[in-house]
């Protein structure tokens, strides 16, 4: 039986789930939309405290790392993800999620060849490019600056 592309297409399209992007995208900006402001009530909060700007900002990242490999260690980031989406996985949030997850599900292979090697199978890769951009831009600073 040879299907051509045309006729392939007609059967994925009727096979394939519609997209509900509309609603996706609402869900990515509330959740999204609502880590940031938890992020800014910590900094405001801490800031009340006494913390000197730097030093506030600095504890509300390690609060939000806490916070989101918290709700990682529970289960429900996962489904704080099937609604929000991407909403989740931009912030810091989603960073402490991608160490924690990997971290949880291979800590059965002992210390070192699960939980070492296996905690940055997914944020990796961020942490590698993000560095080499960085410095790749900090070069371009210095040469055209």
């Amino acid at each position: 039986m040879s299907v051509t592309i045309d006729e392939y297409a007609k059967m994925a399209d009727g096979a394939s789930p519609k997209s509900k992007l509309f609603t996706d995208c609402i869900g990515a900006f509330c959740v999204g939309g609502f880590i940031c402001m938890a992020g800014q009530l910590l900094l405001d909060t801490f800031a009340a405290f006494g913390f000197a700007e730097r030093d506030a900002g600095c504890m509300t990242s390690v609060s939000l790392i806490f916070f989101g490999a918290l709700l990682t260690f529970f289960g429900w980031y996962d489904n704080i993800a099937k609604f929000g989406g991407a909403g989740t996985l931009v912030p810091i949030t989603g960073f402490a999620n991608a160490v924690a997850s990997p971290a949880m599900e291979f800590k059965s292979e002992g210390f070192i060849p699960g939980l070492g090697a296996k905690m940055f199978i997914i944020a990796g890769p961020v942490i590698v490019y993000g560095t080499v951009a960085s410095i790749l831009y900090g070069i371009f600073i210095v040469i055209f600056r």
